[in-house]
């Protein structure tokens, strides 16, 4: 396999994703990113965007955050939307619980030398930050704690290039990272 395509839902998430991809894809794999304007735009975009698809040796990763959907309804309606296009056996789906700042908040460390905030990197060891999965509106426990130094884009962007891959508590991370390293290994 040459290049994996992502599939988003939003900025942030590619801003998050140009810069963790280097690091965790070997040189030989190429990747593009493509964000739509939201949910409904991203599911609207998949069947004709993987069916149109021309470059050989692609796979397919789309990512989505869960919000308040049921995460299993959420990711057998995205997978029947690559069955649709035709390549659904080369597509990875893998769904942000509950959102993206969800995989910050697993990493506190980073939050704390990406924004220059000192602290913050002790709270990991608090319950609700263990498993960041679990909260209900991450985006707002974030910028809460980082006394509103989280910018979506730009602070994504920073802490992308910088998140401990293997230390990030939030399940849904980790999810990502062996799904892709899944894809890579049965490709080779």
């Amino acid at each position: 396999m040459s290049t994996l395509v992502f599939l988003l839902e939003e900025e942030s998430m590619k801003a998050y994703l140009e810069q963790l991809l280097p690091r965790v894809l070997p040189e030989s794999v190429h990747f593009r990113i493509f964000a739509f304007e939201g949910k409904s735009d991203l599911e609207k975009n998949i069947p004709a965007k993987l069916r149109g698809w021309r470059l050989p040796d692609s796979r397919f990763v789309i990512i989505r955050d869960q919000d308040s959907g049921d995460c299993l309804s959420i990711k057998a309606k995205l997978k029947a939307l690559c069955e649709e296009s035709g390549k659904g056996n080369i597509s990875l789906v893998r769904i942000a619980c509950k959102e993206l700042e969800s995989w910050h908040l697993g990493n506190l460390s980073a939050v704390e030398t990406a924004l220059g905030i000192d602290g913050l990197a002790k709270l990991q060891n608090k319950a609700k930050y263990r498993n960041p999965d679990l909260l209900t509106n991450a985006s707002d426990e974030l910028k809460k704690i980082t006394g509103g130094k989280y910018q979506k884009v730009n602070s994504s962007r920073k802490l992308g290039g910088i998140v401990d891959i293997s230390a990030n508590c939030s399940t849904s991370f980790q999810q990502l990272i062996s799904g892709i390293q899944k894809v890579l290994s049965v490709a080779a």
